[in-house]
Formats: C-alpha cells, structure tokens, sequence
C-alpha cells in the first residue's frame, strides 16, 4: 500500500513537473511578445514625439511668415497710400502752375530742403574722398601732403654738450599736445584771474 501511494505520489510530481515546463515555457513566450510590445510602442513613441516637434516648429515657421506678410502688406499698403496721395498733390501742383498761381509755401520749403540736404551729403562725399586721398597719400610718403600734416612730436634733440645733436624719443612721458578748441567752447565762461595778495 505504501508502494502504490508512492507510485500515485511519483505520478502526480511527474505531472506538475510537465505541467511547470509547459507554464514556463508560455510565460517565456509571453515575456518575448511584451518584450516586442514594448519596444514597438517605445519606437512608436519616439516616432510621434518627432512627429509632433516637426509640427510644430513647423506651425511656429507658419506663423512668422504669416506675420512678416501681414507687415508687409501693411507696408504696401501704406506706400500705395503715399504713392496716390502724391500723384493727387502732383496733378494739383501742375494745374496751379498752369493757372499761373504761385506753388504752395510748404512744397518750397520741402523743395529747398530736400535740395539743401543734396548738396550737404554731396560736401560730405567730397570731404570723405579728400581726406581718403590725403591719407593715402601720406601713407605712400607724399612730401606735399606730409608738409601740411602737423605730426605730433615723439623725439627731442637735447642740448649738444657732448658729440652730435641727435634726436632721442621722450618714450612714455610724451609733452601734452592739446587740440585745437571745440565749437562749444564758447559756451564755457572763463575764470576770473583773482590777484594774488601778499
């Protein structure tokens, strides 16, 4: 009896044993297919966190090219305004000149000094290129302009006590050479000189 419990005993562990290799193996083939989920849903996540980046830098790109030409349109707009106005002021301007009537006092003055603010910036090119030229030609050792330059000093001749008066520099302790004075000098009052008593 105790030998046929046994057997019983030995059958039933052989069973659970079997019955443990097959849970096993579903459980391992379970893990591999979540495994494989997981990864498929984590490449699908990366996949869509792209997606929607590059919509919406795309959306803000949108945007500001819908703004720049808004701004755009309002610019040509607004020259379009200024380009009729215009026309309308030339075609009354003509028709007073035509009349014989004398042109208004505020398109002379704009006339004047658009033609003032010409001949300003014409002077200016014409100074630039001046100053351009004496540059350059100072720079190539030009005798004439080198004459009109007035340099300022960086050597002295000392006393000739001893062999030749040669120039020695002053190195760090330059004389003081002060520039001509300003324009708004004239605005600045100067002391008053108090005698000195002794």
């Amino acid at each position: 009896q105790l030998e046929l419990e046994l057997l019983r005993k030995e059958e039933k562990l052989l069973e659970t044993d079997f019955v443990l290799e097959q849970v096993c193996r579903l459980t391992e083939r379970a893990w591999g297919r979540a495994r494989d989920g997981e990864r498929d849903t984590l490449l699908l996540a990366k996949t869509t966190s792209e997606l929607q980046k590059k919509i919406k830098d795309k959306t803000r790109k949108m945007m500001a090219l819908v703004a720049e030409l808004s701004m755009k349109q309002a610019l040509a707009i607004k020259l379009q305004q200024e380009v009729r106005d215009r026309e309308q002021f030339l075609v009354t301007v003509s028709s007073r000149v035509d009349q014989g009537l004398p042109i208004p006092q505020d398109t002379e003055r704009e006339w004047l000094k658009v033609l003032r603010n010409e001949e300003v910036q014409k002077a200016a090119a014409e100074a630039r290129a001046r100053v351009g030229f004496c540059r350059a030609a100072f720079a190539s050792g030009c005798p004439c302009c080198s004459a009109l330059l007035c340099l300022r000093p960086n050597a002295y001749v000392p006393g000739a006590e001893r062999g030749l008066p040669l120039p020695r520099p002053y190195g760090a302790l330059a004389p003081f050479k002060p520039s001509a004075p300003g324009s708004n000098m004239r605005h600045i009052r100067k002391p008053v000189v108090k005698p000195i008593e002794i």
